[in-house]
């Protein structure tokens, strides 16, 4: 089990649509930075320094599935909870749910997505640095990550 993490965000009008509708590949966006934001909060060190001590550039994303359940709009405020919901050979399964601050509802928020990610530790494959390749998770930041 890994820890799960939780990234906040105000929606902004700018991230709406006419509708007054979370424009959706803002959810993206989000879940994206959340991601980061977990490993930090796990204590993986800048991808920069990884590159420099473990040949590890980041986390790519391989593939996304994503459940919409109800609208956001500007002015609510959400948190994203992000956790490793699978560790594979090379590929991890990133779990998120995104919540709603809302006193009225049930246990306090609305779920308004979950979405599952696979992503890769990417590393360079040669010395020109423009291909890259899947590795094995190193086991430091596995046991940084892991609760």
């Amino acid at each position: 089990m890994s820890k799960e993490t939780i990234y906040t965000l105000r929606v902004e009008f700018g991230d709406c649509d006419p509708a007054r509708i979370v424009w959706f590949p803002n959810f993206f966006r989000w879940i994206d930075a959340a991601s980061r934001d977990f490993f930090v909060q796990c204590g993986v060190p800048p991808w920069h320094e990884t590159e420099a001590r473990l040949g590890i550039i980041g986390t790519p994303l391989v593939d996304t599935h994503a459940k919409f359940i109800q609208t956001a709009s500007y002015g609510d405020v959400l948190r994203i909870h992000t956790r490793i919901a699978e560790w594979r050979g090379k590929s991890f399964v990133q779990r998120y749910r995104v919540l709603r601050d809302n006193p009225m509802a049930e246990g306090g928020n609305d779920l308004i997505m979950e979405c599952d990610e696979v992503r890769i530790f990417a590393a360079r494959r040669d010395s020109h640095g423009t291909a890259i390749r899947a590795v094995v998770a190193p086991p430091e930041i596995r046991a940084l990550c892991d609760a």
